[in-house]
């Protein structure tokens, strides 16, 4: 959707940061919140200050004793065999595989996820977990304990930002986007019993850490968000645990992580195939 077609579509007045802050509070986002964010910025209509605003304003709602975390994905232990959206050709597997740029903190880029998390990485004093594929960035007093020691093996699972909001009681904002982008569910497939969770996939890059870059080998389980829409709907309808309403012309979803997990675990462990 390209801007014009986006400010025709805008109804009423553009989003501002004031009215922003307002609907997230209704919403009940409250000073003092820890908050797992995804968000899509043109479902928001056209907003005052674009992705700008909105990185304010979720950071106004939760306060200087809150905490904001965002996903910062990016693809820095690439694979291009298994690329399929594009695919690549099978020529220029090894020259992807050996001259990749080696992951970053503060230059590599976001990847995927939208222009809200990689304005929110690049605002200075937000904070990002080392991971080639699957990190996090954070601005706010838990930022340091959240991120910290990001397990490269399994990156959404036990060791990973995920599971320490699990055990702080955080919240999960979807912005404009639906269940399907919500990657706490991930947490709930390592957890889940199913067939899945022990088929693994094998990753190879480089990071760098202070001044060196170090090569690194890491596994991942073969997860999937195909169903994570579906899944969602149904703890929606089965537990009213989620408050929905609107921040600009998006709808707006909020709810606590923990219970969201552990439906997840149970929901997955009954619809997906389990080992034999």
């Amino acid at each position: 959707m390209s801007e014009g077609e986006v400010v025709a579509s805008t109804p009423g007045l553009p989003l501002t940061r004031r009215r922003a802050v307002e609907e997230l509070r209704a919403l009940g986002i409250t000073p003092g919140t820890t908050m797992l964010v995804h968000t899509s910025l043109r479902s928001l209509g056209w907003v005052v200050g674009g992705a700008e605003t909105v990185v304010l304003a979720l950071e106004e709602a939760v306060g200087p004793t809150g905490t904001v975390v965002m996903p910062a994905f990016s693809l820095s232990a690439p694979e291009p065999s298994r690329w399929v959206a594009p695919p690549v050709p099978e020529a220029w597997w090894a020259t992807i595989r050996r001259d990749w740029p080696p992951f970053d903190v503060d230059l590599t880029p976001t990847r995927g996820i939208g222009v809200v998390p990689e304005t929110f990485r690049r605002q200075r004093g937000t904070l990002r977990s080392v991971h080639p594929t699957t990190s996090f960035c954070a601005r706010g007093p838990l930022a340091v304990e959240l991120l910290r020691e990001h397990s490269l093996d399994f990156g959404l699972g036990e060791g990973s930002p995920l599971a320490r909001l699990y055990d702080r009681g955080a919240h999960v904002l979807l912005l404009g986007v639906d269940h399907s982008t919500n990657s706490s569910l991930h947490l709930a497939e390592y957890r889940a019993d199913w067939v899945g969770r022990d088929r693994r996939q094998e990753f190879a890059g480089r990071i760098v850490r202070g001044d060196r870059e170090e090569s690194v080998r890491f596994e991942d389980i073969e997860g999937t968000s195909d169903d994570f829409a579906e899944l969602g709907r149904e703890f929606e309808s089965s537990t009213g645990a989620v408050t929905v309403g609107r921040v600009g012309a998006a709808t707006a979803r909020r709810m606590e992580q923990r219970p969201l997990v552990d439906y997840g675990v149970r929901w997955l462990a009954e619809h997906r195939p389990r080992a034999a």
